[in-house]
């Protein structure tokens, strides 16, 4: 747990079970719910030594983990995993819906819109809005773990995939670390990422896998990205040189779906490295410490202390590090919901209004995205329940849980915290495959 001291500087997390003593012994107050964090009220930042902890991140095109941990002289221990999950995929589709419905104006009988001039110029360091949302999200939450604990360090993982050197099929001359220990992580992370870290041809997980050509090399196959899957070692062994449209002959829907992955866009690959360096900048303006790492090297340290594959426990061995000795049991999955929008009526399929939204957010004290606690007395959904509310003019509300949307009246409802544009699950860490 997050720990503040009386004035608001951060003092280093402490154990769940020393926040509940604190709080019950009247001498510490609750400051914020999600991520959980208190204040002392008999204690000053002056009067407590504080160690300071590090943040690594492991930045992705749709998901981000970041772990905070203490490091001991190369040791690090683990202390609050976050999961962020982005919405950058929305982001592009409502911008491409968008372009299409001024397209279609300009085309149809309806209000004309001129087009704007073609030679606009943009700012140096200009990046997509899709793009842009990953870079500001992550900053965000580095800004807000910045003021519950005394950050000392930032790690991060600047390069992942080389989409360069992914789609030549070649050794590139230069790379380094295509030479050193960690030749060959690069294009074994991506396969393992692309095909879901199992077997492409019978589905199979946590088995060892090796890299299988689709079109055998014997066969005039090559080595580019898009002719590489991940197979097992039986059925490796089974296709042998065999094409894979005879060996998959007896089964065309794995067929259709193994070439339909194999020849998918490397649209993720090209949007982590696009907004890694943009990413490395704003670190660095924080003026703490920034060190860098690379997704081979992440891996191979995961290799060297057995973890499982997870964006946090990514981020835990991102960088230089000798041994990692703990991690938290549970992951907090942040997920980017954004603000709301301005328009105040929603539309059906054919694009006309079928209802209108009230012009004022706040409800009967609540508005849409707040955290509650709604405890319903009787009914269908008698109980505690916790999640984001959205509210009704009627005072009807309805709050959103991991089992479902619960309904119920406003007096039912205690607010948590207010809505910040994220919604907030929790889950268990990975744990190791059995061998």
């Amino acid at each position: 747990m997050f720990v503040l001291a009386s004035d608001g500087t951060p003092l280093d997390p402490c154990h769940p079970a020393r926040a509940r003593k604190f709080l019950a012994a009247g001498r510490a107050v609750v400051v914020r719910h999600t991520p959980f964090a208190i204040r002392l009220k008999d204690r000053t930042a002056g009067e407590s030594e504080v160690e300071g902890v590090e943040v690594a991140l492991d930045p992705g095109s749709r998901h981000t983990g970041i772990t905070v941990f203490r490091n001991d002289t190369g040791t690090r221990y683990g202390l609050y995993g976050i999961q962020l999950d982005h919405r950058g995929g929305k982001i592009r589709d409502r911008l491409g819906a968008r372009a299409s419905h001024r397209r279609g104006r300009r085309s149809r009988n309806l209000r004309y819109r001129a087009p704007r001039f073609a030679n606009r110029t943009r700012p140096r360091g200009w990046l997509p809005p899709s793009l842009r949302h990953r870079l500001n999200t992550a900053m965000s939450w580095v800004a807000r773990l910045r003021c519950l604990a005394p950050v000392r360090a930032i790690h991060v993982e600047t390069v992942r995939f080389d989409t360069h050197a992914l789609a030549a099929g070649r050794p590139l001359e230069g790379a380094e670390y295509q030479h050193g220990t960690l030749h060959g992580y690069e294009v074994r992370e991506y396969l393992l990422a692309k095909w879901g870290r199992a077997c492409a041809y019978c589905g199979a997980s946590c088995t060892p896998l090796n890299i299988d050509h689709i079109q055998p090399r014997s066969r005039g196959g090559s080595n580019r990205i898009s002719n590489l899957t991940v197979a097992c070692v039986s059925c490796n062994q089974a296709k042998n040189s065999m094409p894979v449209t005879e060996f998959l002959a007896g089964r065309p829907a794995v067929l259709d779906r193994l070439i339909a992955q194999a020849k998918a866009p490397l649209r993720d690959a090209a949007a982590v490295n696009a907004t890694r360096w943009a990413l490395y900048e704003a670190l660095m303006a924080t003026g703490l410490p920034v060190r860098c790492g690379s997704g081979g090297r992440t891996k191979w340290n995961r290799c060297r202390t057995g973890a499982p594959k997870s964006h946090t426990l990514d981020a835990l061995h991102v960088g230089e590090l000798n041994h990692v000795a703990s991690w938290p049991s549970r992951v907090l999955i942040v997920g980017a919901t954004g603000r709301g929008s301005y328009c105040r009526t929603r539309t059906d399929a054919f694009g006309f209004p079928r209802l209108r939204l009230p012009r004022t957010k706040l409800i009967f004290g609540y508005q849409t995205g707040d955290l509650v606690r709604a405890i319903v007395p009787k009914g269908k959904h008698t109980g505690t329940h916790t999640g984001r509310v959205a509210v009704r003019t009627s005072g009807s509300h309805t709050v959103q849980t991991p089992t479902g949307p619960v309904k119920t009246s406003h007096k039912h409802l205690r607010l948590l915290q207010r809505a910040d544009g994220y919604t907030y699950t929790t889950k268990k860490e990975e744990h190791p495959c059995a061998p």
